[in-house]
């Protein structure tokens, strides 16, 4: 490994826009990327996930940047970067340099293609190898050294709204010009003003402290411009602070803006490139610029401010301070200098509690600030608002008094139709978790740790009685005085126990004599099981199933039962089931790939030696992202692609086509996160139509009424399966969100409702994944810590709805990541044993509440493409770890995809792994061997320490929701992540292949040549556009009204899942998404 680059010294300043490509969520590794080119003084524009090639060039033309840097993650990345090449020629900025990587998926061959067509450069894990991190951006800064201003002569009259891109370069021009003191200034300005002429155009001002949200609400009023006031052309100037010690900047704004991507809006960002203020030098001459060419509004946000900062008074209209409620004692608002001059304040996240008291104490200070004595506070133009929150009336209360005020103070006047809400704060507060039940995560660590005090105080008492005991027998026949006084205090013990203890010493006899015989029997709903308990091996040893403890010590087998117990009993440590099912081996059947037929032969394949069918589906990230598919370059190159193409039910029929989706062994899980209702409604809806069909083709005729509800009924409370859709770890880790967080948590709340009306029992309404949480980085607690709390949260929310605690957490499951590190032992046991100690004592939840099931999928992020081939002993390892902890379900990756969707060969290798894991090992036979080895039970110990420590650390911040909002768990798992891949190049972590034990005759061309790469072919692609547009004009005299249906359920608080049931069956997935966000609110991103 090279020792650290030296920071390359930009000798131009250098403006960049970063961000993940469409349908690519990986916006934790692009962050750590830009906040290294940050750190090499270059001002970076970033973008975050998810965006297109038209999104990208937009935002590189109107900032006027050297370069763009986009990773590219889930395939279809010729398609885009070429798109991107072409799309920059073509709006004249071929200049714009363009970088691009994809962690091994983009391989050799693909990257000469690509650098021949003019993308500059293409890094593949070979140049992380040898250059490091910072090697490779200062590869990039070099090239991007150069400026983009090539003279000062400009065409003024070719200046209008339209012509962005002479607009951003006339801003840098004018910039240059007073940097540099060449002469140039003063003509440029007498351009402008002559190209202005007298017509007024309106400055409005939004300042404000750090982090209070002006950004989400500056868009929120854009959203209402655009919607309000017709035609008007709104110019926004967004002002953030350089770094002192680089020169570099994080222009932060554009990425919280949703509105921008409307033609009549222009942005820019600027720095403050060492102002000493919160506004650039610059700025005023950036409003001259924006004014001529032609704007009818201009909007200038501020970096965030101190209490002594008002500079932005003295270059606009109409100014506005926008705080929240955390500024301290109220003596602390006499300090605020804005208060005096601000014409519009405003406490935003008034969702927070006291900021109902925020707001009088500020009305108060304005009407002390403007000597308004004979006005009364509320009168003062002071506003609480929440502009997380889709159509808030207290930003709309905001926009009415801002487009007041422009009138007033300017004589431009704008006809506003928008209904005037009659207050000035927000009618509504959304909270997904009530303000008095935010402690629940530190609640429920002291749950566990008064569960584990009360066991080592009654291990005292056990213990205690136990030696008076044997010492009374010891002297039995021998000094009586002595004999009784033993016999009593024996007896005074044996009473200081309690009852549960009690309970518990008499079910270990139980447990002696039910492992004692030859065969297990237990009922489950009323069915009575019959499995053996023992095996017999090739040397005719009879192996048992289950060992139990040798102890004889009664506080040592107290203490076993309480932290450990049998599988199948409380707290379910070792497993939630008494054994495994026979019939049913955990293998989970992983595919997708292509359109629907060509997954479900794959699935046909996969499941061709199993009794029992559990398929799993991976989905493109065109449908991930909730889009149809389209001819679209940077979409048409992603569908099919690292995924199946789904987005109607024709497909998801299709997709399932032969499978017993009500039989009792088959089961289906879903990957799909932000669409997971819409999704979920399709598989349920393919479901009952299969037995609507089958009944058909049994009578001869279609089922009358009640015989549609009678299948409708038994569908639903038969059908097995999971739906991925924690939309919380998404928006800490790899992000997949498209629903706004509160939205979407309606929506799964939603669904659960509807599972608890209609009896669905076999169904998980969630599936709570740790998985990308630790793809993202997440080292193994993280991961079980941040997973845990996302859980619980869900618990809370659906309580906060009124559900009982028995009718939802029976349908709540967890989905891991295993590794290499030594945590991944026993991360399912500490899961198992807090979900259970706090559904039985904090929750009062019943038994099968108490049982967390726990599933796996092997590490992605150590399926390495270098000597790929490893990557099937690593995936074999961690398979052990997680069969031998009895995961409920389990998905060996395949080698090859740390580059490509995995080939027909690798995944038959990797469901080997399972079969020779499962029916060759002879250790399997047991079913505890976890059990009674003191690593595991020390590693037990520590890891549920750490996790309940990282339980208080987030309560301290609000719960999850709270942390969210700081971004503590992104920021956490992205030092993780930093830290694991500096050891990574540095040799700390011996990785062999990647880093040690090289092969020296490899080359990343052979890999290529001898690695499969799946692509979709054309042939599917098209069958995804021609089966799209079959369905849409078959169903196109319903659509519409299903999905205004669909809004009005939405708009009134209804049951979205209830009425998506209804809407599948005439809409796509992508009708549908784009009506649901007019009203939950589009995800906004964040840093």
């Amino acid at each position: 490994m090279n020792a650290l680059a030296e920071i390359y010294k930009p000798q131009h300043l250098i403006r960049v826009v970063t961000a993940t490509a469409l349908f690519d969520g990986h916006d934790a590794a692009i962050n750590i990327m830009r906040r290294i080119i940050q750190d090499t003084g270059v001002e970076v524009i970033h973008l975050g996930h998810n965006r297109s090639v038209q999104e990208i060039v937009d935002a590189a033309v109107e900032e006027d940047v050297q370069g763009v840097a986009v990773s590219s993650y889930q395939g279809g990345h010729i398609e885009f970067f070429k798109y991107l090449v072409d799309l920059l020629r073509e709006r004249g900025a071929a200049h714009v340099k363009v970088f691009g990587g994809g962690g091994g998926v983009i391989v050799p061959e693909e990257i000469r293609e690509l650098e021949a067509y003019g993308v500059t450069k293409i890094y593949a894990p070979e140049d992380g190898t040898r250059l490091g991190l910072q090697g490779m951006i200062n590869h990039m800064v070099q090239a991007l050294d150069f400026p983009t201003v090539g003279g000062f002569d400009f065409p003024f009259d070719a200046l209008t709204p339209d012509n962005k891109r002479l607009v951003a370069n006339l801003i840098s021009a004018v910039e240059a010009a007073k940097a540099l003191q060449n002469g140039h200034l003063a003509r440029l300005r007498a351009e402008l003003a002559a190209k202005i002429g007298r017509r007024r155009v309106p400055v409005i001002g939004i300042t404000g402290t750090g982090g209070a949200g002006k950004s989400s609400l500056t868009d929120e009023l854009i959203v209402r411009i655009l919607h309000d006031l017709g035609q008007v052309r709104v110019a926004v100037l967004s002002c953030d602070p350089s770094r002192r010690k680089t020169g570099g900047a994080l222009l932060g704004d554009r990425i919280r803006m949703n509105a921008i991507g409307s033609p009549r809006v222009y942005m820019r960002s600027l720095a403050t490139r060492g102002s000493a203020t919160e506004v650039p030098e610059a700025l005023a001459d950036a409003i001259l610029t924006v004014k001529a060419a032609g704007f009818d509004l201009v909007i200038t946000e501020t970096a965030g401010i101190g209490q002594g900062d008002s500079s932005i008074v003295d270059l606009v209209d109409v100014s506005m301070y926008v705080m929240t409620s955390d500024y301290g004692a109220a003596s602390q608002l006499e300090k605020i200098d804005m208060l005096d001059f601000a014409d519009l304040a405003v406490v935003n996240k008034f969702e927070k509690r006291g900021s109902d008291d925020a707001v009088q104490h500020v009305r108060k200070q304005v009407q002390r600030n403007r000597k308004a004595f004979d006005r009364q506070p509320d009168e003062m133009a002071v506003f609480g608002t929440i502009a997380s929150k889709f159509n808030d009336d207290g930003v709309t209360a905001l926009y009415h008094a801002l487009m007041d005020t422009v009138g007033a103070k300017t004589g431009v006047r704008f006809e506003t139709t928008l209904p005037r809400p009659a207050g000035k704060t927000s009618s509504s507060k959304t909270i997904i978790i009530p303000p008095e039940r935010v402690r629940y995560l530190s609640e429920i660590a002291d749950t566990v740790r008064e569960y584990h005090r009360q066991t080592r105080q009654q291990m005292q008492a056990l213990r205690r009685g136990w030696h008076l005991e044997e010492s009374a027998q010891a002297l039995a026949g021998e000094a009586p005085q002595l004999l009784a006084r033993l016999t009593e205090e024996a007896r005074t013990s044996a009473e200081t126990l309690d009852p549960e203890t009690r309970r518990v010493m008499a079910e270990w006899r139980d447990v002696k004599d039910l492992y004692s015989a030859d065969e297990l029997v237990y009922t489950v709903r009323e069915r009575e099981i019959r499995l053996p308990l023992y095996a017999e091996s090739l040397a005719h040893s009879r192996i048992p199933k289950i060992v139990l403890p040798r102890f004889e010590d009664p506080a040592e087998i107290y203490r076993w039962m309480r932290a450990e117990n049998v599988p199948g009993r409380f707290p379910f440590t070792a497993g939630v089931f008494p054994l495994k099912r026979a019939d049913e081996d955990p293998t989970r059947m992983f595919a997708g790939e292509g359109d629907p037929a060509r997954t479900n032969r794959r699935f046909k394949m996969l499941s061709a030696n199993y009794e029992a069918t559990r398929l799993s589906t991976a989905f493109d990230s065109v449908t991930l992202y909730g889009f149809d598919p389209d001819i679209r370059p940077d979409i048409y190159g992603k569908v099919g692609t690292s995924g199946v193409s789904i987005c109607t039910l024709d497909d998801v029929k299709v997709l399932y086509g032969g499978f017993a989706l009500c039989a009792p062994n088959t089961s289906v899980s879903m990957t799909i996160n932000g669409p997971a209702p819409i999704m979920l409604a399709m598989f349920l809806n393919a479901a009952i139509d299969q037995q609507m069909d089958a009944f058909t083709a049994q009578n001869g005729r279609a089922p009358d009424a009640a015989e549609h509800e009678k299948i409708r009924t038994t569908v639903l409370s038969n059908v097995r399966g999971t739906i991925q859709a924690d939309i919380l770890k998404e928006d800490q880790g790899q992000n997949t969100c498209i629903f706004s967080i509160d939205f979407a948590l309606k929506m799964m709340g939603d669904i659960q409702e509807y599972f608890i009306r209609n009896h669905v029992r076999n169904f998980y309404s969630v599936s709570i994944s740790g998985y990308h949480i630790a793809e993202a980085g997440a080292n193994p607690i993280t991961q079980l810590a941040l997973t845990l709390a996302n859980g619980f949260t869900y618990v809370e929310y659906y309580l906060s709805r009124g559900m009982p605690i028995d009718s939802f957490a029976p349908n709540l499951s967890f989905f891991f990541s295993n590794g290499m590190e030594p945590e991944y032992t026993v991360i399912g046991r500490v899961a198992r044993r807090i979900w259970a100690v706090a559904m039985k004592h904090k929750y009062a939840g019943s038994v099968r509440a108490q049982q967390l099931k726990y599933h796996i999928q092997t590490s992605g992020r150590s399926l390495h493409s270098q000597d790929i081939q490893f990557n099937d002993i690593r995936t074999t390892l961690q398979a052990l770890c997680a069969i031998y902890d009895n995961c409920n379900s389990l998905h060996t990756n395949a080698f090859d995809e740390a580059i490509t969707t995995p080939s027909t060969e690798s995944v038959r290798r990797a469901l080997a792994i399972q079969l020779i894991i499962n029916r060759e090992w002879g250790l399997t036979q047991n079913e505890n061997m976890n059990q009674g080895s003191f690593i595991v039970e020390e590693l037990t110990r520590l890891v549920e320490e750490a996790v309940l420590a990282e339980f208080d650390r987030i309560t301290e911040r609000g719960g999850v929701l709270g942390a969210m909002e700081t971004g503590y768990q992104r920021s956490k798992i992205q030092e993780e992540s930093l830290y694991y891949e500096a050891l990574k190049h540095n040799g700390g972590l011996p990785l062999i292949g990647v880093n040690t034990f090289r092969d020296p005759h490899a080359s990343e061309d052979q890999l290529s040549e001898t690695v499969e790469l799946a692509r979709a072919t054309d042939e599917e692609k098209q069958s995804q556009l021609q089966r799209l547009a079959g369905f849409k004009q078959r169903n196109a005299t319903e659509s519409a009204a299903a999905l205004q249906r669909l809004q009005q359920t939405a708009l009134s608080g209804g049951n979205v899942f209830g009425e998506l049931m209804h809407t599948v069956r005439f809409c796509s997935l992508g009708q549908i998404t784009q009506a649901l966000y007019a009203v939950g609110g589009q995800y906004r991103r964040n840093m």
